[in-house]
């Protein structure tokens, strides 16, 4: 029988807040444009980098008041005439890898039409960054496993942050400091509740509830549970989930809920609706929730904390079902195409 520590997946997880510090002193380091300069940012990504890009790009607009689009790499390369204006655009490409085809591609294509800016996010430095005006590489966040969780929490901690340096948030960054701390007190006080959510068979079907920025953060969740262990999982924004999801709920089913502090009234109130229903409730939030963050964190600048604990119920959900995490079915590290 296989070891935890054995598994990269769960290695992976586990040391993450140290690629989050890095990632906070990467940006901190960097000089960076001024938001003021754009008409536009574009967060581009693939795959699990697509659902950064979602949260980053409506972080990015929550505390600058400037547009800001979430774009997958393919739809800016095939379809830029949905996404790009005349105006001053800022691209902000990220990629685990660097070496993902389809974001290559688009930008290649977005610098070559003079349309603006790139900033490249990453765990290593290759192709990508070679196209960056500004490059951030997060080498802390490198994995040997295919699901994305070192890695994006990584990336998405240099996402968040930047988005508070874009928008002079000092406030902001400096409450980005006790993340690590924070993270490495979660993951050791509810891996326990992870497991049990995880190794129960009972459960069929799984349910990820996030709004505003954490909407993509909760399709990331979902991507996770897809991934490693093959089980019927979706995203939708909370309010969203009444209108027709929910007649999929049952004493199978499992709906996690990444409450915010604002809407949460709304939010705990889908949940309670869902428990009456048969489903079984998983929430997290930083405070009365089944995972309680108590970090004192603003909550524009906390949003990696709904990370580590999901990840590890994907984590002991694949191991119980006798499949190998860090090796999902009919997924490679990178998606190279010839394009």
């Amino acid at each position: 029988m296989t070891s935890l520590p054995e598994y990269a997946t769960y290695r992976e997880i586990k040391s993450q807040p140290e690629a989050w510090a890095q990632a906070l002193d990467v940006i901190n380091a960097s000089a960076l444009p001024q938001a003021g300069d754009y008409d536009l940012v574009i967060f581009s990504g693939c795959g699990s980098t697509y659902y950064l890009a979602l949260a980053a790009a409506a972080l990015y607009q929550e505390l600058t008041g400037r547009i800001a689009r979430g774009v997958p790499g393919s739809e800016l390369l095939l379809n830029p005439q949905n996404f790009l204006t005349d105006g001053q655009t800022l691209l902000v490409a990220v990629s685990r890898s660097g070496t993902t085809t389809e974001t290559i591609k688009a930008v290649e294509m977005f610098k070559a039409q003079g349309r603006g800016d790139v900033v490249v996010i990453s765990n290593y430095d290759q192709a990508l960054s070679r196209l960056a005006d500004v490059n951030l590489v997060i080498s802390k966040g490198q994995e040997e496993s295919i699901a994305q969780t070192r890695s994006f929490a990584s990336m998405y901690v240099a996402a968040t942050a930047f988005c508070a340096r874009m928008a002079d948030r000092a406030d902001l960054l400096s409450a980005m400091e006790k993340l690590p701390q924070a993270g490495n007190r979660l993951i050791d006080h509810y891996e326990p509740f992870a497991k049990e959510l995880g190794e129960n068979m009972i459960f069929e079907r799984f349910y990820f509830l996030g709004s505003g920025n954490r909407y993509g953060l909760a399709c990331e969740v979902n991507l996770k549970m897809k991934e490693m262990t093959l089980t019927h999982s979706e995203p939708f924004h909370f309010l969203e989930f009444r209108h027709g999801p929910m007649s999929m709920v049952n004493e199978n089913t499992v709906v996690v809920g990444l409450l915010s502090d604002a809407n949460r009234t709304h939010e705990a109130k889908v949940l309670s609706e869902m428990e009456m229903l048969g489903a079984t409730v998983a929430s997290l939030g930083e405070s009365a929730a089944n995972v309680q963050f108590e970090s004192g964190i603003p909550e524009s600048a906390r949003g990696v904390l709904y990370l580590p604990v999901l990840q590890l119920m994907a984590f002991y959900r694949s191991v119980a079902k006798g499949l190998n995490p860090d090796k999902p079915n009919n997924l490679t590290a990178v998606v190279r195409l010839d394009l």
